[in-house]
This record gives structure tokens, C-alpha cells and sequence, in this order.
């Protein structure tokens, strides 16, 4: 008997895969967005939108909303960001896997970290990130979103062990 193979996902809906798990992390029920930083297919850092370190999050304590906008979170690009600066690595020459196209904020910050490549399967509203990407030479790539389901095949492996709750 034959054994199904389970298709490998592109480099791009990888990343982006991973994208929308680390996006599962945010605490701001306005959005949840997840950034993965990237360089030559190695995750340099992810992020999420959250609160700052000591503060409550927006979905136990409620957003603090200005012009439409919680500013009560960090966005997912900073964070993915300034996890890096505070490791001492890199951004430069890197893509963005981001699950939304980045606001104007994040789109310079994201310039100015040296990204090169920021790929999304999500627009945002109305924002200057596209018109800053363009002057400063940053690559957009729009994919389709990809599949949410994870093919884990235990079936194929002998070894596993499914652990039982």
C-alpha cells in the first residue's frame, strides 16, 4: 500500500504560515497581525500586536482607541523589530512576512530596518505604506492567503506516538 505524500508549502506561504500562528499571540481583539522577519530562510524574530511589558492587555481591560487606532498596542512589525535590536541582530536585507498590509508607522520603521521585501495576503485601510515601500525601493509581494491547516502526518511515521489527554 502506497503512502500519501504531504506537500511542502512554498518558502512564501511558510513564512507566512508561521505569520498567522505567531498572530494567535496578539491581545488586541481590533486585529490580530504577526510579522516574521526573514533572511536567507532563516527566521530572524516574530511579533505580535500587544500591550508594552507590565501594562494589560486590550482584550482583558478594553482598547484605548485615538482616531480609530489602539494605541495601547505595540504593532507586529515593531515588535518582530525591536526583538531583533534587543538581540543585537540584523534586519538588513531582510522580508517581512506580514498577515496585513503594514500601516504608515510600520511601513518606516520597516524601511528603515533595511527591509527589502514585505509580503503580505492581507491589505489594511487606507494608508501611506504603499506610496514609502515605493520611494524607498521596498519590494510588495500580495500572495493568496495560505492554507490554515497544518499537514502534520503522523500516519507515515511509525515512531510517532500520538500523546493522549
Amino acid at each position: 500500500m502506497s503512502k500519501k505524500k504531504v506537500s511542502r508549502p512554498t518558502w512564501d506561504d511558510y513564512f507566512l504560515k508561521v505569520a498567522m500562528l505567531v498572530s494567535e499571540r496578539a491581545t488586541c481583539p481590533r486585529m490580530h497581525c504577526g510579522c516574521v522577519l526573514v533572511r536567507d530562510k532563516q527566521i530572524l524574530s516574530t511579533g505580535y500586536n500587544g500591550s508594552i511589558p507590565g501594562d494589560v492587555h486590550c482584550e482583558d481591560d478594553g482598547c484605548m482607541v485615538v482616531d480609530n487606532h489602539c494605541v495601547r498596542t505595540i504593532n507586529a512589525e515593531m515588535n518582530a523589530i525591536l526583538q531583533c535590536s534587543s538581540h543585537g541582530i540584523s534586519t538588513n536585507n531582510a522580508t517581512a512576512y506580514v498577515t496585513n498590509m503594514p500601516c504608515t508607522n510600520c511601513a518606516k520603521a520597516l524601511i528603515r530596518a533595511g527591509i527589502k521585501e514585505v509580503v503580505i495576503f492581507s491589505d489594511y485601510h487606507d494608508t501611506l505604506a504603499e506610496k514609502f515601500f515605493g520611494i524607498a525601493k521596498v519590494k510588495i509581494k500580495r500572495l493568496a492567503i495560505p492554507s490554515n491547516e497544518i499537514m502534520y502526518d503522523l500516519d507515515n511515521y511509525s515512531s510517532a506516538k500520538k500523546i493522549k489527554h
